[in-house]
């Protein structure tokens, strides 16, 4: 599904380029902004730098007079208010409703719209919508700064369509096998008695409970060569028993 994020008299440029990297963030990148406070903001140094590199976003990004000129071939219309209308659309939550469009296959071009800053979407553009999203908050304190809730909105929406893969920082090692486990423990074992810590006539339920430990732990090859270096380096370094 296409989607386009329209913003609606917007007066602060920073949050322009907040918007367009949380656009990024989530995949999307169709912005249209209905006559903004600043005919520039789109090259202003706060756009640009609140983008934090979605660049492509505020490249690509159109500026248009009016709000039909932002509607055009959009086929479904979320309005973004906090406080119902008497008149207007049904008001959801943006993971109820996204979720219902997903089941029923979907409407082919999305249109999701965000009022100003000080006074929000206006009575007559949120009549024009087929939804009225409210973003759940404390009962006591609903005011979302707009880039804020753009990136709410973004996130449920993306996550309706499928969403992204979690990606390891670290690159995944797969745990050593259990002969190198069983080798470690022995290894352990033989330091242990050397130190004095683990009595031979007298061990009780030391191995079998540090098997379970290291099991549990699945370590890999490289963390059991290191402890095999820290059970070399405890025989290595025990006093001198006297006799």
């Amino acid at each position: 599904m296409r989607t386009r994020f329209i913003l609606i008299h917007t007066s602060h440029a920073g949050n322009v380029g907040a918007t367009a990297r949380a656009m990024r963030t989530m995949g999307f990148d169709d912005l249209v902004l209905v006559a903004p406070r600043w005919d520039n903001v789109l090259r202003r140094e706060e756009t640009i730098q609140r983008a934090s590199g979605a660049l492509d976003v505020l490249e690509k990004a159109r500026i248009v007079a009016t709000l039909d000129e932002a509607l055009d071939g959009l086929t479904h219309l979320c309005a973004t208010a906090m406080v119902s209308r008497d008149f207007g659309p049904p008001t959801r939550a943006p993971r109820e409703h996204f979720a219902g469009l997903v089941q029923e296959g979907g409407p082919q071009h999305v249109g999701l719209l965000f009022g100003s800053e000080r006074f929000g979407m206006r009575n007559e553009d949120v009549y024009r919508c087929h939804v009225a999203l409210s973003i759940p908050t404390a009962p006591d304190f609903g005011s979302l700064n707009l880039a804020a809730a753009v990136q709410l909105v973004a996130y449920e929406w993306r996550q309706a369509l499928g969403g992204f893969e979690v990606r390891s920082a670290a690159p995944v090692t797969p745990p050593a096998d259990a002969q190198a486990v069983t080798g470690m423990l022995a290894h352990w074992e033989r330091s242990l008695v050397e130190i004095g810590f683990l009595d031979p006539a007298a061990p009780k339920k030391l191995m079998p409970r540090l098997a379970q430990l290291f099991n549990r732990a699945q370590p890999t090859m490289e963390e059991i060569h290191i402890l095999r270096g820290i059970a070399k380096a405890m025989a290595e370094k025990q006093p001198l028993r006297r006799s």
